[in-house]
């Protein structure tokens, strides 16, 4: 019966992906009426093909993963993606901050987890756009925080428009920690948001290095909004999955790759 029982868990499964490669998306509610079960099972099957890269679990159903950089996603939702590696990536990341530096940390799931390591600062200002990241930098004495202000993002809780981009512009900074949803080395890096993309543009304008932070599940990938070229980029901060021709090619232009 056991086996019987797994065999019709394959195949669900199974089934379940070719409708993503097919539709692109699936719904659990359509999905639990499709297979007669419930749809916490449903989840149960979305959760382990999640694990396995094979799909993106969203709210109320899932996405195939190669159209993941091409949805605004909430930050909620990115927050759930490859944990582990980003908590790697943003104590690495943070090991590059010097005391009394400013800097810019971008708004995204990445850049925060380099926010939790700064604890230890005795002077830092940052700059950031990222409500949910102000917030966090609040349980630090010692830092200083500046918002630019601007019109809010829901899915990313960032600040962007006219009145971000002008306070930006009044500062110069001395590391930009950026994060993105796209990274194709051949051209550069990528987000679907155009606002996001325009004030990104401007942080790396006043910024004396640009320090990219991004787990290999972004390489290869491009988007709606192209933000920079690999040029503009001093260090990319990733995880050991990083295909290494992508990895040579940054090294080749003298980028410096550091893996967490």
């Amino acid at each position: 019966m056991a086996r019987k029982q797994e065999r019709f868990t394959v195949s669900r499964r199974k089934k379940i992906l070719e409708g993503i490669y097919e539709a692109g998306e699936v719904l659990i509610s359509d999905l639990s009426k499709e297979f007669s079960v419930s749809e916490v099972t449903i989840r149960n099957d979305l959760e382990y093909l999640e694990r396995k890269n094979q799909l993106i679990r969203v709210r109320g159903g899932a996405i195939h993963s190669d159209n993941l950089v091409g949805v605004d996603q909430r930050l909620t939702e990115k927050n759930r993606l490859h944990k582990i590696e980003k908590a790697a990536i943003g104590r690495k990341a943070a090991s590059l901050i010097r005391e009394g530096e400013t800097i810019i940390v971008d708004s995204g799931s990445t850049t925060a987890e380099v926010v939790k390591h700064l604890g230890g600062m005795r002077q830092l200002n940052v700059i950031t756009n990222a409500l949910n990241i102000a917030n966090m930098l609040t349980a630090y004495v010692n830092i200083n925080v500046i918002i630019p202000g601007g019109y809010l993002r829901q899915n990313s809780m960032s600040l962007v428009g006219p009145l971000a981009e002008k306070n930006l512009r009044a500062f110069y900074v001395d590391k930009l920690f950026l994060s993105t949803d796209g990274f194709d080395t051949t051209q550069g890096i990528f987000t679907p948001n155009i606002d996001e993309a325009h004030l990104n543009a401007i942080m790396i304008d006043i910024s004396r290095e640009v320090i990219l932070v991004t787990d290999s599940s972004k390489f290869k990938r491009r988007s709606l909004a192209f933000i920079c070229t690999v040029d503009k980029i001093k260090t990319v901060v990733t995880d050991k999955n990083i295909p290494e021709d992508d990895r040579k090619r940054l090294e080749q232009a003298g980028v410096e790759v550091l893996i967490a």
